[in-house]
């Protein structure tokens, strides 16, 4: 199946990213903390994935600062998994970062997420460190991946 990628640029759209996050997430990032994103353009992004008949199915969100790119979310819509979404919207956004001048990139995983950590490592991110307690509901670890090279 092709996604269609469109970046995220008004509060209405911010309902769309909660109600994909609402369903992914056992603590969700709130409204409140989405429409601060969208008042810093210049380093915050965020990015949905929607299907052919236009059905927003997932997200990604992420900062780049000055040669680093921070993924911050990437969710998608528990029928939607295992289709290639995930994988389109970290390729578009690894992309995005290198068209923005980012060399590396960065995330924080749960550590009991083996689908995710298997998606991170076919990317090439491998593990850095371990932030403890990082996650609530349940709290849990997070482990630190990095990419040291997007090009």
């Amino acid at each position: 199946m092709t996604w269609t990628i469109a970046r995220v640029d008004s509060p209405a759209q911010v309902e769309t990213v909660l109600a994909i996050e609402e369903r992914a997430f056992t603590s969700a990032w709130t409204r409140e903390m989405h429409l601060a994103e969208l008042q810093n353009r210049n380093v915050s992004y965020c990015f949905v994935a929607s299907d052919s008949d236009g059905r927003a199915v997932g997200f990604c969100s992420f900062w780049h600062v000055v040669d680093e790119l921070h993924i911050n979310n990437l969710a998608v819509l528990p029928e939607y998994r295992r289709q290639g979404v995930a994988s389109t919207l970290l390729t578009f956004v690894m992309a995005e970062g290198v068209r923005f001048g980012a060399r590396r990139a960065t995330l924080e995983v749960r550590q009991s997420n083996a689908a995710a950590r298997q998606l991170y490592e076919r990317f090439g991110f491998t593990v850095a460190g371990v932030r403890r307690a990082y996650y609530s509901k349940p709290e849990e670890d997070a482990l630190v991946l990095w990419r040291e090279s997007l090009t």
